[in-house]
């Protein structure tokens, strides 16, 4: 019997080709760069459970070369706003933009926030991780301080208590996790943190070493050969405020819609093909 599914059927989800560039991108936020305005950007953002317009303009591209995978963000904001400073905070508390990449029996989740504040997470299937398994390694001791199992974004939920809403049950989720030689950085088109100024928004700009991402190949090149097809979500969660309340959940925005609240459903991330070709 196929496994039940779960949050979006497969023909919703979509696809970006990624093209190879010749050069080597400073990371500083700018997205002025005439290999981002050259590059393909993604349709606007559309909310994550239903598929309806985001509220803001949000867009991404993604680029890469031998050594990196470059992802670009732009994210229309009328008005800046980042509070968190310590790396691996809880950035999804406020706005922020997010990548997650599949790596078949794991996955990596990236977020940022407006100040570059960095929160990252390794994610391990917990049905992959076995003893004496490529996974029973010290980078990932499940006895470690830092991890914890994961059901998902909604396993509080009496049915769903224990082991989250995906059939394929819980994953470990290693908050230490750095990926090596990350780099990131934002630009502000207006004044964070200034509710008296109209802003227009700001932009991300992400490099990812391949040489660090040899744990989420799943029997892939690294760099890609031509071809070669990756999951990646982009998002971006937003924290609103309608009568001086916080809206909860905050509203969650995608490339494609997961047709649930949950970001961790890698099979709804959108199919990413990378090319050396024009």
């Amino acid at each position: 019997m196929p496994a039940k599914r779960y949050g979006c059927d497969e023909t919703e989800v979509k696809h970006y080709t990624c093209s190879k560039i010749q050069t080597h991108l400073t990371i500083n936020g700018d997205l002025t760069k005439q290999e981002w305005i050259n590059a393909v950007k993604s349709p606007r953002f559309v909310d994550m459970t239903d598929g309806s317009p985001a509220f803001y303009d949000t867009r991404c591209a993604a680029l890469w070369n031998d050594e990196y995978l470059y992802i670009a963000f732009w994210a229309e904001e009328p008005y800046v706003a980042a509070t968190i400073t310590e790396r691996d905070g809880i950035i999804f508390r406020e706005n922020d933009l997010e990548v997650f990449i599949d790596g078949g029996d794991c996955y990596y989740e990236l977020e940022i926030n407006a100040l570059n504040t960095v929160y990252e997470v390794f994610f391990i299937w917990k049905d992959a991780y076995k003893k004496g398994g490529k996974f029973d390694v010290p980078a990932f001791d499940v006895y470690k301080e830092k991890a914890y199992t994961f059901g998902g974004n909604d396993d509080r939920q009496e049915d769903s208590f224990w082991t989250g809403r995906h059939p394929r049950g819980v994953k470990w989720a290693f908050l230490d996790y750095d990926m090596e030689g990350l780099q990131t950085a934002v630009q502000i088109d207006g004044k964070i943190n200034d509710p008296n100024h109209a802003d227009k928004g700001w932009t991300l700009e992400i490099a990812i070493p391949w040489k660090s991402m040899h744990w989420l190949a799943n029997g892939r090149s690294l760099p890609p050969a031509e071809g070669d097809t990756w999951r990646i979500f982009f998002g971006r969660f937003q924290k609103l405020i309608s009568g001086g309340k916080e809206i909860q959940p905050h509203p969650a925005w995608a490339f494609n819609k997961h047709g649930v609240s949950d970001t961790h459903v890698p099979e709804c991330f959108t199919f990413v093909h990378f090319t050396a070709k024009d």
